[in-house]
């Protein structure tokens, strides 16, 4: 383990609309911005996109949003 700090890496809804008011005060981490981002031992993929800061594991099932063609479901 290193020391290395990255911009934006961390983030959270400050005041969600109430469909995401369960998140509010909990910390999220964009795996597209960091070396790794491990869920129970298993390398997560991150979300495809510069928007979204998905976290995609064996137990996710797709379609995904953010892959090509899909920035206007």
């Amino acid at each position: 383990m290193g020391d290395k700090y990255v911009a934006n890496a961390v983030w959270q809804y400050l005041n969600p609309t109430p469909n995401f008011l369960p998140f509010k005060g909990y910390y999220s981490f964009s795996a597209s911005l960091i070396d790794a981002c491990y869920v129970n031992d298993e390398l997560v993929k991150a979300q495809a996109g510069d928007f979204y800061g998905g976290w995609i594991t064996s137990d996710i099932v797709g379609p995904f949003k953010g892959e090509p063609g899909t920035k206007w479901w």
